[in-house]
């Protein structure tokens, strides 16, 4: 009889993986950049070579940025005059303004935008925050 308990709560329990997989599966928003594709107007004209999707949106930098952010959070976020700049682990948003028009933002994986803003963000998206420079090994932190 105990056995029996314990087979329906493991099938309770699979059908409740099962309905939140399918759910995950119809949102398809598994990471920042899969939220932005979901959620915002595809504009392939301003795609930055095949290194950067563009997207467009009628609302604000900062309100696009409020939409992402909310849904996932970024490892570093930085703001200026130029737009807002978003790092995650393996992709940067870059959310710039369109005159009139709204946002533009931008998707691509850090190792093309880290070079791409670093003038703007060099000194700002963490890198190396809590690692010595140097690296590890003897003599590291001299």
């Amino acid at each position: 009889m105990a056995y029996r308990r314990w087979f329906v709560i493991g099938i309770g329990l699979a059908l409740v993986g099962v309905l939140v997989a399918g759910v995950g599966l119809l949102t398809g928003s598994f990471s920042p950049r899969g939220y932005v594709s979901d959620h915002f107007t595809r504009a392939a004209t301003r795609d930055i070579g095949g290194d950067a999707l563009a997207y467009t949106s009628a609302s604000a930098p900062s309100a696009v940025a409020d939409q992402i952010t909310g849904a996932w959070e970024p490892a570093d976020r930085y703001v200026d005059g130029s737009g807002v700049y978003l790092r995650y682990d393996d992709d940067a948003v870059v959310i710039l303004p369109l005159a009139a028009v709204g946002s533009l933002i931008l998707v691509e994986k850090m190792r093309t935008a880290y070079p791409r803003y670093y003038g703007t963000v060099g000194n700002y998206w963490g890198w190396g925050r809590g690692t010595s420079v140097r690296g590890g090994g003897p003599g590291a932190g001299k």
